[in-house]
């Protein structure tokens, strides 16, 4: 070795001393290293001391059911005690009980019920699931026994983990009826599987199905039952077609449904818990009542028979959704299974409004901004009055020249007599002919709007996005604002005062007044009048328990509609248009076919007429 080579390695070498000195962590970092250390090391330690104690307790529950085993035929279980697992990721939390092997607890993690408290789907004492079948002249309620827990199966909770639980049910050593359970990490999606291993000696052998029954006591977790109580209720799809549910105004409704249904839903306002199954069922009876407990909606019940051919082993796949009704939440977890379907967004009718303009534009504005609901809310009622506009327009000035054309109306009014209906019909028709005008352009443009108006009602009571979200004095947008509490209930208002709804029935008492007077007045108008006056009170009635953000649009709604109609009056200049009708009049008009062909016809009901008028003369 040379005497360069020998000068390298030791420059080499005090470079590495030197880097490793003006590198290595300070005392700072040191001690959150070590800090690391020792929270990995006791969080080791505690899934090792959490894996031997469910070690330890299967065997000791295994050793239990086989002792109960020899002394009884069936299911027998002297001394087994009952114990809770945990199935939990980020999004839900799953308890489940050896006592029937069934989930006892649905807790949704990110959201809390109307006064804080944690949100859940499925309390041990309000809740059922299980199975019933005969095995040894026996009738069998799983539910009444102690499930074993499968060590083989079985992973501790972690966050970014899949975890399965799975539950047996023995008859003997190698007979069992197993309850699968897989969670997911960041998933509303629970998979649930039965299987049956080796119940075919067990098992009457005359079971062509096993009865799994599942039930829900629905808690309340909004602030109006009343309110709630209308999106409450179970709701289904069958194989291939349309969703459908139970009655939700009615005490108690029940059917049987003897055709394929994919999946049932006992569905809330906002949550939903929806079993899905692989293989459809069939011949479902399904039933829902209110419920006769405080802080409780509605009791719904489902008996699906699954069909048993007594081999060594037959399994049924199913999954649990426990989570929200959020368009893209059960868009995404059942795209091919109509899960949005749940969320009601209105008549067929007017559903595609909501589903393909509304919805789209609304989570636009939610996940690419950062405004507060009430603005997004301002944004897409602005969004659709600009749409609107033309029709706005429109109305306007047709109901503008309708009232220009008033006094040439009472003339031709007082010109015919009442036994001249038709003759006072057709010189009306042939008016409004000569001046260009359409007698039902005031009111088409509304009807066009309806469908819009309509979708929107049922659009905001069923948005999660809005719940319990705040905006000026509102603090729930998907319920009622309250500003003041009555210490009385006036009948068919309630016991609060709802300030949205008393902003939105003032504005449309406004905007009744200027329609009033941009319309032709005449006998009809006048008769009309209280009925245009009446709607507005009766909506304060209606409104005052809906939501916030619905009574705050139609408020925004209106209030837009009155500025667009004081804009269009200033620019519109009525003695021009007078001077338009005026010329229009004086140009030939060009009858169509279908004026042709009304005119033959009132000619010939004319006609008969006059017939029977001689005939009455002449007896």
């Amino acid at each position: 070795m040379d005497k360069n080579t020998i000068i390298g390695l030791i420059i080499i070498f005090l470079i590495l001393i030197g880097f490793s000195y003006f590198n290595r962590p300070s005392e700072e970092q040191r001690r959150e290293m070590m800090r690391q250390d020792s929270i990995a090391r006791v969080e080791q330690q505690k899934r090792e001391l959490a894996a031997q104690k469910l070690r330890q307790e299967t065997q000791e529950a295994e050793q239990a059911v086989a002792e109960a085993q020899r002394k009884s035929a069936v299911f027998a279980q002297d001394s087994i005690t009952e114990q809770i697992y945990t199935l939990e990721n980020d999004k839900i939390k799953l308890n489940i009980s050896t006592r029937g092997g069934r989930i006892t607890l649905v807790n949704l993690k990110e959201y809390c019920t109307h006064d804080s408290l944690p949100l859940i789907l499925w309390k041990e004492d309000a809740s059922t699931l299980g199975m019933n079948f005969y095995a040894r002249n026996q009738e069998i309620n799983t539910e009444k026994f102690l499930f074993v827990p499968s060590t083989t199966e079985t992973t501790l909770y972690a966050k970014n983990e899949t975890q399965t639980l799975s539950m047996r049910l023995y008859a003997d050593s190698s007979s069992y009826i197993e309850y699968r359970y897989t969670l997911f990490p960041d998933s509303y999606m629970t998979d649930f599987s039965i299987i049956t291993h080796n119940m075919g000696e067990i098992i009457a052998s005359n079971s062509s199905f096993l009865t799994l029954y599942w039930g829900v006591n629905m808690p309340q977790l909004e602030k109006s039952k009343d309110f709630e109580k209308r999106y409450t209720g179970v709701y289904y799809k069958f194989f291939e077609n349309d969703v459908e549910h139970l009655s939700l105004t009615s005490d108690a409704d029940e059917e049987t449904l003897p055709t394929k249904v994919q999946w049932i839903d006992f569905k809330q306002q906002f949550f939903s818990s929806i079993l899905i199954t692989d293989t459809p069922f069939s011949d479902i009876l399904l039933s829902d009542k209110a419920s006769q407990r405080n802080g409780y909606i509605k009791e719904a019940y489902a008996e699906i028979p699954l069909p048993y051919n007594g081999e060594a082993q037959e399994q049924y796949d199913m999954h649990f959704f426990f989570g929200p009704n959020s368009f893209p939440v059960l868009k995404e977890y059942g795209k091919d299974l109509a899960l949005t379907d749940v969320i009601n967004t209105g008549w067929k009718w007017v559903a595609w409004f909501n589903k393909y303009f509304v919805i789209p534009i609304f989570n636009f504005l939610q996940n690419n901004t950062t405004w507060n609901y009430g603005i997004i809310i301002l944004v897409l009622t602005l969004i659709i009055k600009i749409i609107l506009f033309p029709l706005t327009y429109k109305s306007y000035m047709s109901s503008a020249k309708m009232r220009l054309l008033k006094p040439q109306l009472d003339e031709i009014n007082k010109k015919y007599p009442a036994d001249k209906a038709l003759e006072k019909q057709q010189a009306m028709m042939k008016l409004y002919k000569q001046a260009g005008i359409n007698p039902m352009g005031g009111c088409l443009p509304l009807l066009l709007q309806m469908p819009i108006l309509i979708a929107l009602f049922y659009f905001f009571p069923g948005a999660i996005e809005l719940r319990q979200q705040g905006f000026l004095w509102a603090d729930d947008l998907a319920s009622y604002d309250s500003i003041l509490t009555l210490p009385f209930t006036i009948p068919f208002y309630g016991s609060h005062v709802s300030l949205f709804c008393l902003l939105m029935t003032v504005t449309n008492i406004i905007y009744t007044v200027i329609n009033y007077k941009n319309q032709p007045q005449n006998d009809q108008m006048k008769g009309m009048k209280m009925m245009m006056y009446l709607m507005p009170i009766m909506f304060l009635f209606i409104f005052n328990n809906y939501s916030a953000g619905l009574s705050y649009y139609y408020f925004i709604a209106t209030l837009i509609t009155i500025l667009q109609t004081w804009i269009i009056r200033m620019f519109v200049n009525e003695e021009k248009m007078m001077k338009r009708i005026e010329l229009a009049k004086q140009k030939p008009v060009k009858k169509s076919k279908f004026q042709q062909r009304l005119e033959e016809m009132q000619k010939q009901q004319q006609q008969r007429l006059r017939e029977q008028q001689r005939q009455r003369n002449k007896k």
